[in-house]
């Protein structure tokens, strides 16, 4: 079913829905007819560089993205970078193939980096974005903490870093947001957002949201990316074999998201970013009934 604009007052969901974000690999461009069908026009569509390989391929998918009528978002892990010519070049093909304006940078998920770079600031500090014409750089957040920074670093060194990137957009004059880690649980992105606000963090939140998956895949997805306490139900729910293969929707995290986003406009949850962990099929099954 195809998205539909009305002039008639949305509910609190289909309006959050509305300016959802959704998240590729270069891999499924393929997939672009249906995001053409099921999205906004000029919706950011982030391009995840999951092998760090695959670059050229990640720069082609902009150009799909920019062409099948979206604002191409290419992540640009730092660990997965060489060096400042690297950058530099990625940087220029995504502009020049994608007419870029807008990446996602950060660290990565790498154990060690590839290169020079350790960082999101590091990547910042070697003037490349603004050389380009970067416009907006968007940063990663993690609510409910990233163990592999904090077993080194500690927990303050999350929040002194997206203070520093704040920090750095404002001297540019960029603008940027905050796209989170997935959860299962509203309440803490609520909590944590506040913590934002009351250290000056004022970025606007992309709050990142697993679409229709089975408890299978979602538990290997969570175990992947390091997810915090909101996927102990989906843990548990991972122990009752018969439950398996059984799909969950995140109705309740989206219906939660969207009251926030009405009713406490000061938390800055501005935005879903969708993760089509189960398909983009089952995604937007689920989706396009909400959006009417």
């Amino acid at each position: 079913m195809t998205a539909t604009h009305s002039s008639q007052p949305q509910s609190p969901v289909a309006a959050f829905l509305a300016n959802a974000s959704m998240e590729i690999t270069p891999r499924q461009v393929e997939k672009l007819p249906l995001l053409v069908k099921h999205l906004r026009p000029g919706a950011r569509v982030f391009i995840a560089l999951i092998d760090p390989a695959e670059v050229a391929g990640q720069i082609t998918a902009a150009k799909a993205v920019r062409q099948a009528g979206f604002d191409p978002v290419p992540h640009i892990p730092a660990r997965f970078v060489r060096d400042a010519a690297d950058l530099d070049a990625r940087v220029a093909g995504f502009v020049r193939e994608g007419g870029v304006s807008t990446v996602l940078a950060l660290g990565g998920g790498a154990a060690q980096p590839m290169g020079a770079f350790d960082s999101t600031l590091q990547m910042m500090a070697t003037g490349v974005f603004e050389r380009h014409g970067i416009t907006t750089i968007g940063i990663a957040g993690h609510p409910e903490g990233n163990p592999d920074i904090e077993k080194i670093h500690g927990e303050a060194m999350l929040l002194r870093a997206l203070k520093d990137k704040q920090q750095w957009l404002n001297d540019k004059g960029r603008s940027g947001f905050i796209a989170t880690q997935f959860l299962f649980e509203a309440a803490p992105l609520a909590a944590w957002a506040a913590g934002l606000r009351k250290e000056g963090i004022t970025l606007p939140i992309a709050a990142g949201i697993p679409g229709p998956a089975t408890i299978k895949t979602l538990v290997k997805y969570a175990a992947m990316c390091g997810v915090g306490n909101s996927a102990r139900f989906i843990k548990k729910q991972a122990l009752n074999i018969t439950k398996l293969l059984t799909v969950s929707a995140p109705d309740d995290l989206v219906e939660k998201l969207a009251v926030l986003h009405e009713a406490k406009p000061e938390l800055g949850i501005a935005a879903p970013h969708l993760y089509p962990f189960g398909g983009f099929d089952k995604l937007f099954d689920w989706m396009a009934p909400k959006l009417v």
